[in-house]
């Protein structure tokens, strides 16, 4: 299968670090967000990813290479898509209709989650993943039936017609399918609130009878804004077994795992943990640091430090 990830935004709700960064390739535990996307992908599937077509606005070589060797990373093919205007979701995954080949995976890249392992098979045309929420009026959401099956999907409901959140994660038999509705949308000029809605194509497929049926995931972390991240970041942690900690130099210093840092990073007289990312080439002196996200290249000298994000090159003192 092939795997779409729209990805152009401009993160806004994530700046000053999206002005340096797309926020898909922002850093969390040593890692891009796009990049934990991926991998947790690989392992619930039985379906091997031949491509991954990623959607990007204009961010220059660096960042698109950058992309490809992830893609490179699970044994797949990398393709870069550009989408220049913020037309929604349905005119971004019209950007990536060449890679619109046989079963489809999409995956919006600010979503991380977990799932079990789930059979991805032909008995319907497609899966989507949701997860029970308080606020169903801040997301897309689905009506299902006894069996689980899809009745309707709605865009941001004002009243509470279904719990059931659309955290992102797509997954079709047929692209073409899917494609010509898409297609529809844009040819029709069909737009909800300034932008063409993917649920908009959905809801047509299920007009002319395709059945599509919910997966559910045991935990759904959003990337959104500072606290969603940092709240992901703190599950990632978590979740991972192996050991965070690369050859540093430590001196009077404690750290409180679960904590990951990178290589050539320098602690002295500090207190780090738990919960703490800190990238390469940064010194922590003098410190103490909780709960946080330390990108590379970074001082930090006689601070007191939590439930913060601190950028790549950045000194702070005091």
């Amino acid at each position: 299968m092939n795997i779409i990830i729209p990805m152009a935004g401009l993160g806004k709700r994530m700046r000053p670090h999206t002005l340096t960064s797309p926020k898909p390739l922002i850093n969390i535990a040593g890692k891009p967000i796009v990049q934990h996307l991926i991998e947790e992908i690989a392992t619930f599937t039985n379906n091997n990813i031949n491509e991954i077509a990623f959607i990007v606005g204009n961010w220059g070589n660096k960042f698109e290479n950058d992309l490809i060797k992830i893609a490179e990373n699970v044994n797949a093919k990398g393709k870069i898509y550009y989408q220049t205007q913020p037309l929604g979701t349905a005119h971004a995954l019209l950007c990536a209709k060449d890679s619109f080949n046989g079963p489809i995976l999409i995956a919006f890249a600010d979503t991380l989650f977990y799932s079990k392992p789930v059979n991805l098979n032909n008995d319907f045309d497609g899966f989507i993943w949701v997860q029970k929420v308080k606020n169903p009026k801040d997301f897309g959401v689905v009506k299902i039936n006894e069996n689980e099956i899809i009745t309707e999907f709605i865009e941001k409901p004002d009243t509470p017609i279904s719990n059931l959140a659309i955290i992102g994660i797509y997954y079709f038999t047929n692209s073409f399918q899917l494609k010509t509705e898409l297609q529809n949308l844009v040819n029709n000029n069909i737009i909800k609130s300034g932008e063409f809605q993917l649920t908009d194509a959905l809801q047509n497929m299920l007009k002319k009878q395709a059945r599509f049926k919910v997966n559910y995931v045991d935990e759904w972390l959003d990337c959104g804004n500072k606290n969603a991240t940092l709240y992901a970041h703190k599950k990632i942690l978590e979740k991972n077994k192996k050991e965070l900690i690369n050859d540093i130099s430590i001196t009077n210093s404690l750290i409180i795992k679960p904590c990951f840092i990178d290589k050539n990073v320098t602690i002295n007289n500090s207190v780090i943990g738990p919960y703490v990312s800190i990238g390469n080439n940064s010194i922590i002196q003098n410190s103490i640091i909780q709960n946080s996200i330390i990108q590379s290249n970074t001082i930090i000298n006689d601070a007191n430090i939590e439930n913060s994000m601190i950028g790549n090159f950045s000194k702070i003192t005091g």
